[in-house]
């Protein structure tokens, strides 16, 4: 197969795009874009591949056989060594239920659908991701899934006689769209769908058809220079522009994606690509850029972990040198050792490599112990990751407003409120699968950390307001019989909530937490909101809280070293109630029947003599985390909501 004169200014490029990320995951306040090196590798990989392609076919010396002989002997050894040390590492120092998740993600990285992996479990930007050693490896599912359609399509084409590169417009063109047209309604959809991202690598695909076109006369010198300048600008203002909070990738990865496009069309010519991406530097961070990607993210991640948070800068700067260091030993010592053995052998021992890391992934989700594997360890890590409560709901719409739905009764109940009404969607997905007959149709409606008690507002948190107007409205609306009013209580006028909250009152705001001056106001603006729902002819109760605080942590009960020992504790079942959590617990239960509205006193259920349930009898955690109750207790032992939604 033929292949492309080599460019050093490509390898230039490839270095540009390795050191955003890196900069981006290791400081991410110093470079906030540098996660769109990504698309520009994209690009990279797309323009170089459809170029061999193309040029082989042309050559009438295509051949799937050596293409795809190729790509394994280019992508699998250092993949294979990462993946090897990743599980290895974390065999040692990882928990029974990180060790379990690791696995899937090795699985998936070796079977190269890693991005369907993490779209099915969170977005990209979310807290958990900084805690999956091989997060990074979603982007390699994407490229190689075009590696699958791509020889296929432009080998259909070049036979049929098709105008391919027209055909390439209108498939980037469509991907791009779909793209774009989701991004808002599902942003992590659009972030890991290669339906999303193909029209990316389908850019540098159409650059390598246009140039493979013989050009009626040489371009001026000034327009490689422009090209050169152009590109690396809207890289540069990527870099500067992109946040992780926005719409990515959207309209916002056109910037990494033409720019890197300009960068290639520019030529090794261009002003910038011949003074600063052809250079030495430059060249070497390029050649080891690939698995300088592979080995960065899990040492980062293993360095939080073992950290227990955040590490200190000199610990990332030192992760980041570490990752440099493990690139070249691995391009010196083991993809040129392999590039060079072009044999089946080699091909058979990188596959089955492959094979055996994908066997052992699977044989850890199955459940194969790490080091730190005893039973109470599991139990104690399986609690802390429980936490899929809308397991099995429908999304749908109840008047104009997104809702999650069980349930198909006569009677229609609505909650409303933080993540603490949806820690009991369990319960009712489990009663309407046991009693379907008795199950009322049930709406969920809430929004984290956003008490639905007008008024309150929390500067760290704008999405509230919008989202408790949507859920107010909801409890009005003719449709609904009753309505369920609960919320985290405790973190809002008790205890040290990480957010400050302030009740607004015209253009002064008084502080709620701590029984702040705003703790009167927001409690009368609660009872006037249980007493108009109750005037609108609703079934109304007030979801008293459950017991929080550092004593219900399931963490707490593990004690040792990542890197010694680590053991479980027995947990004692019960933990004390602190007394201003009880005194809130019957002011809110006095203001609830002050109403007319029903209390669910939780605290009655789970505590007694002023000791609370932190575990069952087989020593499993009630709790997720400190202050949410985990979706396996409330599936089972929440009865205490069943008047609420099953029928007499």
């Amino acid at each position: 197969m033929l292949h492309p004169k080599y460019r050093a200014d490509i390898d230039g490029l490839r270095a540009v795009a390795v050191a955003s990320v890196l900069a981006f995951h290791a400081f991410p306040d110093a470079l906030p874009g540098g996660f769109i090196g990504v698309d520009i590798f994209f690009v990279i990989s797309g323009f170089l591949i459809t170029t061999i392609i193309m040029q082989s076919h042309a050559a009438s010396d295509f051949s799937y056989r050596d293409f795809y002989a190729r790509r394994i002997r280019r992508i699998f050894p250092a993949l294979v060594l990462v993946l090897l040390a990743t599980l290895a590492f974390g065999w040692y120092a990882l928990l029974p239920r990180e060790f379990t998740e690791l696995g899937k993600q090795a699985a998936g990285g070796a079977a190269f659908i890693a991005n369907f992996i993490f779209w099915g479990e969170a977005g990209y930007f979310d807290t958990a991701a900084e805690t999956k050693p091989l997060l990074h490896l979603w982007s390699l599912g994407i490229e190689e899934q075009f590696y699958i359609f791509w020889p296929m399509l432009l080998a259909l084409a070049w036979r049929r006689r098709w105008p391919v590169l027209r055909l390439l417009w209108v498939l980037a063109v469509v991907s791009f769209l779909v793209n774009v047209l989701t991004i808002h309604p599902f942003r992590t959809a659009a972030f890991y769908s290669p339906a999303s991202r193909f029209w990316e690598l389908m850019v540098g695909g159409i650059l390598a058809c246009m140039r493979l076109r013989p050009a009626p006369q040489p371009a001026p010198a000034w327009r490689s220079h422009l090209q050169s300048c152009a590109g690396v600008g809207l890289i540069a203002l990527g870099l500067v522009m992109t946040r992780s909070d926005k719409a990515f990738p959207g309209w916002w990865a056109l910037l990494p994606t033409l720019g890197a496009a300009s960068c290639i069309a520019a030529g090794p010519a261009g002003v910038l690509n011949r003074h600063v991406l052809a250079s030495r530097p430059m060249v070497w961070i390029g050649l080891i850029s690939y698995p300088l990607y592979l080995w960065h993210w899990p040492l980062l991640v293993y360095a939080r972990i073992v950290n227990e948070g955040e590490p200190s800068p000199w610990v990332r700067g030192a992760m980041v040198l570490a990752s440099v260091v493990l690139a070249w030993l691995t391009y010196r010592f083991v993809e040129r050792f392999t590039r060079a053995r072009a044999n089946v052998g080699m091909l058979r021992t990188l596959a089955g490599g492959s094979m055996a890391i994908a066997v052992a992934g699977l044989l850890a989700l199955g459940g194969m112990a790490p080091r730190n594997g005893s039973d109470l360890l599991r139990k104690v890590t399986d609690a802390t990751a429980d936490d899929n409560y809308y397991a099995g709901f429908e999304q749908q719409k109840l008047g104009g407003f997104p809702v999650k739905r069980v349930g198909s009764g006569d009677r229609k109940v609505l909650l409303i409120g933080d993540s603490h009404i949806q820690q009991y969607a369990p319960r009712a997905m489990a009663l309407a699968r046991s009693a379907p007959g008795r199950m009322a149709t049930t709406y969920f409606s809430t929004y984290g950390a956003c008490p639905p008690v007008p008024g309150m507002v929390a500067e760290g948190n704008p999405g509230c307001e919008k989202a408790r107007r949507e859920m107010l409205a909801l409890a009005v609306d003719p449709q609904i019989d009753a309505v369920v009013v609960g919320a985290c209580w405790n973190c809002y006028f008790t205890g040290d909530f990480p957010l400050p909250f302030y009740f607004q009152d015209g253009a002064s705001g008084y502080l709620v937490n701590n029984g702040g001056a705003g703790l009167g106001p927001s409690l009368a603006s609660l009872e006037k909101l249980l007493v108009q729902l109750g005037q609108h002819k609703k079934k109304v109760y007030l979801l008293l809280d459950n017991a929080s605080g550092a004593e219900f942590e399931p963490r707490r009960l593990i004690e040792g070293s990542r890197m010694g020992k680590m053991v479980a504790l027995t947990s004692t079942r019960v933990a004390p109630l602190p007394p201003d959590q009880a005194r809130l617990n019957d002011q809110l239960r006095s203001l609830a029947l002050s109403t007319g509205a029903e209390p669910i006193d939780v605290m009655a259920r789970l505590c007694a003599k002023g000791q609370c349930l932190r575990a069952t009898p087989d020593d499993a955690p009630a709790y997720k985390d400190r202050e949410h109750l985990r979706p396996a207790y409330v599936r089972q032992h929440a009865d205490y909501l069943d008047r609420v939604f099953l029928a007499p």
